[in-house]
């Protein structure tokens, strides 16, 4: 289902999960202005074509002990596909690593970790990613805050920009 093909109900419902995944499809229903069935097959057709990925429990890293946020800004000695495709395969076997990023530029991945105390962050940079194979060097920098952590897309600003689209 390309953009589209997406009207403003199945921009709403999304927009709506993606703010509270939990909501029953009653409520969802009644929030983006249709009865429950129908509220439920855009739902699943949203689910089927994609745009819904997965639900998700947004937790609280620190709460639950990973004190430690690093992003680490990976080169590699060759950026041939394979070679590519093999270090990101290697960051999803990592717990550490929660995002890996592939940029454009002097940087070749860019990767969101975190850990309960710099020690293990530390075992892991020097143990294992330092280590792995094509990796050539890796810069780190300590997240001391974090301003803003918002999940998702700026429905707002698509509803907008679809407005003035003739």
């Amino acid at each position: 289902m390309p953009l589209a093909r997406l009207d403003a109900i199945d921009r709403k419902i999304l927009a709506e999960l993606q703010a509270d995944g939990r909501m029953t499809n009653v409520e969802l229903a009644r929030r983006v202005g249709i009865s429950a069935p129908p509220c439920l097959r855009r739902v699943r057709a949203l689910e089927e074509a994609g745009y819904i990925r997965a639900y998700h429990a947004e937790v609280d890293a620190r709460a639950l002990g990973f004190e430690v946020q690093v992003f680490a800004m990976v080169s590699l000695e060759r950026q041939h596909e394979s070679d590519l495709s093999a270090f990101e395969a290697r960051c999803r076997d990592w717990p550490l690593v929660r995002e890996c990023h592939m940029l454009n530029g002097e940087i070749d991945f860019l990767l969101k970790c975190v850990a309960p105390d710099l020690s293990t962050f530390q075992s892991f940079l020097t143990g294992e990613l330092l280590t792995a194979e094509n990796v050539a060097g890796v810069k780190t920098s300590l997240v001391i805050r974090g301003a803003k952590d918002e999940p998702g897309v700026p429905f707002d600003v698509l509803e907008a920009r679809l407005a003035v689209t003739p």
